[in-house]
């Protein structure tokens, strides 16, 4: 025998089934009594801290390894000739005259010196910068996760946002790693509301990017030529 009936009680889940209370979150696969699914925070800290994309350089490391397999496979060839009693190759033996004969002093021996530490220190600086100099690196919000944006979209997006200023006639943006400068032509207004609203609305658009570091921002404004 049952008693009367309570609206109150009356949750209009299946038996066995709880209502959900503020908090409780619906595992994917879950039952369907489980209420509203809410998306589990994502695991990992949060680290704004990127760091810049490196690049391959296929094309001086191909030069590099053609230049020294060549030279190093002549080189073997001619020690393996002269090993056999054949006459070295002419360019040897020039080389070699050449080399007892010049001093150190000498214009040639220090012309190419001189080339080979460039060229060394050309070697030094690829192997030890990143490269990529195009591609801004963008917030890690996700642990594995990584993304660049190239400086040309990053500029168009900018500009895009510069020029739906009022007064604002033309705009050129040029996006490097660390700054953002803004040649603005104003036609109307004053100068210097312009620049107050180009500066908000860049400063919006620099933080929707996304990117690692947020870059310095310089505004320039200046007055359209009046024709006639």
């Amino acid at each position: 025998m049952t008693g009367p009936h309570d609206p109150r009680h009356d949750t209009g889940l299946p038996s066995g089934a709880r209502p959900v209370e503020q908090g409780d979150v619906r595992e994917p696969g879950g039952p369907a009594s489980s209420a509203t699914y809410a998306p589990p925070p994502a695991r990992g800290r949060r680290d704004g801290r990127a760091r810049r994309f490196w690049s391959v350089r296929r094309v001086p490391a191909a030069l590099l390894a053609l230049l020294v397999l060549g030279g190093s496979g002549l080189l073997l060839y001619d020690v393996a000739a002269v090993r056999a009693e054949r006459p070295a190759m002419r360019w040897r033996r020039v080389l070699a005259r050449e080399l007892a004969d010049r001093h150190l002093d000498d214009v040639w021996v220090l012309t190419g010196a001189a080339v080979a530490v460039v060229v060394g220190l050309w070697l030094l600086l690829l192997a030890l910068t990143p490269g990529l100099r195009g591609l801004l690196p963008m917030r890690r919000d996700r642990p594995g996760v990584r993304a660049g944006l190239d400086r040309s979209a990053a500029a168009l997006v900018l500009r895009d946002r510069a020029v739906e200023v009022s007064g604002v006639q033309t705009v050129r943006v040029r996006v490097g790693r660390n700054r953002i400068a803004v040649r603005a032509v104003s036609h109307f207004r004053e100068i210097d509301d312009v620049r107050a609203d180009l500066d908000t609305v860049l400063g919006t658009g620099v933080a929707e990017l996304g990117l690692a570091g947020r870059p310095r921002t310089a505004v320039r404004v200046r007055r359209a030529a009046r024709k006639g």
